[in-house]
């Protein structure tokens, strides 16, 4: 990617190609480069940290829900859909990594 700066050295425009105003490269995956674009990656700590953090929260509101604590209606709509979605995504997964697992004990 090729980049220009502002004049504190920020990144100012991104460009696939080389132009008069973006005339320095940087790789696609530099840091520098994915903060600009509000890609975040697994690379950074506070987001691997973040990750982890959520599968905690989301083992704490199941513990919650067996327990009779609170129900899962108790929720806000969007929790709930958040919960499902991650739920189905998982369950999905789970059932790809079991294929793979049978696959490799065949050969």
């Amino acid at each position: 990617m090729y980049v220009s700066r502002d004049e504190t050295g920020a990144l100012r425009k991104v460009s696939r190609e080389a132009s008069p105003e973006c005339r320095e490269w940087l790789p696609g995956d530099d840091p520098e480069l994915d903060r600009f674009l509000g890609r975040e990656t697994a690379a950074d700590p506070l987001l691997a940290s973040d990750l982890e953090l959520v599968r905690v929260l989301e083992d704490l509101i199941q513990v919650l829900m067996d327990k009779g604590v609170i129900s899962f209606t108790d929720l806000p709509d969007a929790a709930r859909d958040k919960l499902l979605t991650r739920k189905s995504l998982r369950r999905r997964l789970n059932s790809v990594n079991l294929l793979d697992d049978e696959e490799d004990d065949v050969i």
